[in-house]
């Protein structure tokens, strides 16, 4: 069962869903493509079967992966991303660039095409500008247009 903060947060909302053990792990996995069952044992030692197979259907029931059979006798599957999963990319992207700076030094989140270190930003695409992290929140849509509104010049 998925912990529920009972706040109106995306942060909090989002967690209820990718938040428990594993489940981001998988989505890293994923990201690389399809995945069978027994592919989740190699790259995620220490997982039990019971708590994999219980992740992906949580995930499938959320729309995060789908399953797709490649045999049917025996059934086999293996496991895709979908649209929604594959956004976790982001998300997965800022977690390593984090987690290479503050605990884990030795790696980077690099470009396959240049082999350099990439570095992710936030970008107003309304302004065609980066924007400092500092001055990003989470507002509700509604709130956040009336911001918008108030700072134009009249």
């Amino acid at each position: 069962m998925a912990k529920r903060y009972g706040q109106a947060c995306p942060v909090a909302k989002s967690l209820e869903l990718v938040g428990e053990r594993w489940t981001l792990l998988i989505v890293r996995d994923l990201l690389d493509g399809p995945r069978r069952f027994q592919d989740f044992h190699a790259s995620l030692p220490g997982i039990a079967p019971a708590l994999l197979s219980e992740r992906l259907k949580l995930m499938e029931e959320n729309g995060l992966c789908a399953r797709r059979f490649y045999s049917e006798h025996p059934p086999r599957a293996e496991y895709v991303l979908t649209d929604k999963g594959r956004e976790l990319g982001f998300v997965i992207g800022a977690l390593a660039t984090w987690g290479s700076r503050h605990v884990h030094p030795s790696a980077a989140l690099v470009s396959d095409d240049c082999g350099h270190e990439v570095h992710l930003r936030y970008f107003c695409p309304e302004c065609s500008k980066r924007v400092r992290g500092s001055t990003v929140t989470v507002r509700s849509r509604a709130r956040a247009k009336k911001a918008q509104l108030a700072k134009r010049p009249r």
